[in-house]
């Protein structure tokens, strides 16, 4: 599982990037993370607001910090 981290590399964004990585962990995803702060790659997974979430090339998430229980709920459908 690809995971990118969308944003630039404010508080959010490291929190977002620290319940994304803990979520994966508990699930036993193995993934790699990646964090986009280039502006123009930003815009092209045509987000409105920073953090965001992508998870193998699909935005599931952008514009808020969600908990890690809310990032567990996101991804444990995808890793299956």
């Amino acid at each position: 599982m690809n995971i990118k981290i969308l944003g630039s590399g404010c508080n959010n964004c490291i929190n977002l990037e620290k319940a994304a990585k803990q979520a994966a962990a508990e699930l036993g995803i193995e993934a790699t993370f990646e964090k986009v702060t280039d502006y123009a790659d930003i815009a092209s997974y045509d987000i409105m607001r920073t953090p965001g979430l992508v998870v193998d090339e699909q935005v599931v998430l952008s514009g808020r910090v969600p908990t890690v229980s809310q990032v567990k709920e996101i991804l444990a459908p995808l890793a299956g």
